[in-house]
């Protein structure tokens, strides 16, 4: 089969439903949480479902083995809570080990870099307080694709094939290279271990993972890697419902999830921009591009050093989203040249293989759900005949003294994967988030923008091309896509700022969101899908 151009011009356009909506990067994904919709179930079943389809379809992105953060709203009590089921360094794990290995970093690929998985915790831990249905209710379609087959998508497949020299090396690795090789797109494949791993997930909950033979086979596959995680470390872990972290930019009340997770960096930048007009420049205007680079590098500053595990860090939330800190830092920022990059403190090396998906069902509930391994396929270790591909999350931690996200045994590290909601009035407005590594603020920052200060369709705002300081970073390049005007990018470099013109199949780079807005007088959904991914809204 010929392999796609990846041109990415969209021309989809916006679907429109009353009774529910699903949006994924998989279609098989989106297809089983509408089907759950259907069945009676709500967001929060619909959710997990096509999470758990998209960690069959897209092992490299997501996974039992990885970290999953959710927003739901409750259409009943107009209320928003935030799910953190990332987990945790394990507690035989410290800074001295690292030192013992002469690190200066984390290494994204030693077993040392495996957190607890905590996707499966926070899989029962959703369903428990806001779903209508069981595990095993949510899990047949996993399991049938997984033990019957799937075929390969054809974004996804080929960064499947990209990973084919990591996945030759992975230890245990091998219902990952059907046949030895990668799968092409089209090609069906199956994925029995994982999918007997589903089974006993279904069967018997999350004990059935966090202990028993799955457990068995984490702590064995690692420690024969130079790990430490132990039974205990498993056994102990458990997800926290948290207070989100909010702003109002222009009206409208945009949802995080508090730190550990990066969503604070969005709300900052969306703080510090509330002080400029973006209203009344047009999307490509140079000096309206300018104005939220400049923005989303002070929120990078912020981000770097204050981003932590709140159980053992302190992190200012109220200040760093108060008015009168957007009104100072805003003043920093020059209209016609960047400013001295802000100093930043503590190296996160750039991962972003998540998937990112929204579920709205027709009584207004939302879940907003993002699930990740980080970085592709993860540490490059599965667990032996579970199928289970473990995490590297642990190469968020810094190795700074003192640093507020400096590794610590039972700690929680930065994470980057962001889910987002946005109310108005006091009722749902918007489910969205756009996947991505350290894509994902300036993702938010963007889409926001194009629905708020120009009133685009969730299509429209998905399609507009997008902007990037690589890595976070600062003082970073600025990557920019194909699709904005060279004038502007001209315009852009004569201010300072580090040109990069991606185009092609480098565009993954720039993320991929689901968007779902809600009309609360009429009861319409209205979804948008990322065009640069293979996915789609599903909807009734």
């Amino acid at each position: 089969m010929k392999t796609m151009s990846f041109d990415f011009k969209s021309r989809r356009s916006m679907i429109s439903a009353r009774r529910g909506m699903v949006g994924a990067s998989n279609p098989l994904a989106a297809q089983a949480g509408l089907n759950i919709l259907r069945q009676g179930g709500n967001a929060a079943d619909a959710a997990i479902a096509a999470s758990a389809v998209m960690n069959v379809t897209e092992p490299g992105s997501c996974g039992i083995g990885g970290d999953c953060f959710a927003l739901f709203y409750d259409a009943k009590t107009k209320s928003v809570s935030a799910l953190n089921g990332s987990g945790r360094a394990p507690q035989a794990l410290n800074l001295q080990a690292t030192q013992d290995l002469c690190w200066e970093r984390m290494d994204p690929f030693h077993a040392h870099a495996v957190t607890v998985p905590g996707a499966v915790r926070g899989w029962h831990d959703l369903l428990e307080r806001h779903g209508r249905m069981s595990l095993a209710d949510v899990l047949v379609d996993a399991i049938h694709y997984a033990g019957e087959g799937f075929p390969t998508a054809p974004v996804f497949g080929l960064a499947w094939e990209g990973s084919a020299a990591f996945l030759k090396n992975a230890a245990n690795a091998e219902d990952y290279l059907p046949n030895g090789a990668t799968p092409k797109p089209g090609q069906v494949v199956r994925l029995p271990g994982l999918a007997n791993t589903l089974r006993m997930i279904a069967e018997g909950g999350p004990d059935a993972f966090y202990t028993g033979p799955v457990a068995d086979a984490i702590v064995s596959s690692l420690g024969e890697a130079g790990g430490v995680m132990t039974h205990e470390d498993l056994a102990n872990h458990h997800s926290t419902w948290d207070e989100p972290i909010a702003t109002d930019y222009r009206g409208v009340t945009i949802y995080e999830c508090p730190p550990n997770g990066q969503g604070l960096t969005a709300l900052i930048a969306l703080n510090i921009a509330s002080n400029f007009d973006l209203q009344s420049l047009p999307w490509d205007d140079p000096r309206r591009l300018h104005l939220m680079i400049e923005s989303m590098r002070l929120a990078w500053a912020d981000a770097h050093q204050y981003i932590a595990d709140m159980s053992h860090s302190r992190v200012p939330l109220e200040s760093l989203l108060s008015t009168a800190y957007a009104s100072d830092r805003a003043a920093l920022i020059a209209p016609d040249a960047t400013m001295d990059p802000p100093p930043t403190f503590g190296e996160i090396p750039p991962g972003s293989d998540t998937i990112y998906l929204s579920a709205v069902d027709g009584d207004g509930n939302a879940c907003s759900f993002i699930k990740s391994l980080y970085m592709g396929f993860g540490v490059g270790i599965a667990a032996e005949g579970a199928g289970v591909l473990l995490q590297n999350r642990g190469a968020g931690f810094t190795l700074q003294p003192g640093h507020a996200n400096c590794l610590a045994p039972g700690k929680r590290p930065y994470h980057t994967i962001i889910p987002g909601l946005a109310l108005k009035s006091g009722e749902l407005w918007a489910s969205f988030g756009v996947m991505g590594g350290f894509m994902q603020p300036q993702g938010h920052f963007q889409v926001l923008s194009g629905l708020i200060d120009d009133d685009l369709n969730p299509q429209e705002a998905l399609n507009r091309p997008r902007w990037y300081l690589e890595n976070g970073d600062p003082a970073g390049d600025l990557l920019v896509e194909e699709g904005t005007p060279v004038k502007t990018m001209a315009a852009l470099a004569d201010r300072g700022h580090r040109i990069r013109p991606v185009s092609g199949r480098g565009r993954r780079i720039f993320g991929r969101g689901q968007i779902i807005r809600y009309d609360a007088d009429s009861g319409v959904l209205h979804g948008g899908s990322e065009p640069r991914s293979d996915g789609q809204m599903a909807a009734f």
